[in-house]
């Protein structure tokens, strides 16, 4: 959560490994991940871009930014939720990720959202 108040949004994700597309004996490990954005503030915010934080079991740590999410940069007014699914490829069996979104309020206000780092691996679940 950030910004208690005015500007505030909560992040949950759940994740699934896709064993249909990885290919573990040439180091294709695939995941889905599906990301739900709630707005918990009291004023409407657009998510803009996003930046990622992925890193494999070998430390191995690689940087995704951009505008928006799945093409989309979502109006979430008070209490609406937002979801939408994505994937990842590790060359190892496990991985973590974390990263934020750049939000604006209508009022013009920029403020960041915090997801929490998730774990995905072949048992994987909810975080």
């Amino acid at each position: 959560m950030t910004d208690s108040g005015l500007y505030a949004c909560e992040v949950s994700v759940v994740t699934e490994y896709l064993q249909d597309q990885s290919s573990p004996e040439a180091g294709q490990y695939v995941y889905a991940y599906t990301v739900t954005i709630r707005n918990t503030g009291t004023t409407a915010a657009q998510l803009i871009s996003r930046h990622w934080v992925i890193t494999d079991a070998m430390q191995q740590v690689r940087e995704v930014k951009g505008l928006g999410v799945i093409g989309e940069q979502p109006l979430l007014a008070p209490d609406a939720e937002y979801k939408y699914t994505s994937s990842v490829m590790f060359n190892t069996p496990s991985g973590e990720m974390y990263g934020t979104y750049q939000m604006v309020a209508v009022d013009g206000h920029w403020f960041e959202v915090d997801i929490p780092t998730f774990w995905l691996h072949q048992a994987a679940g909810l975080h």
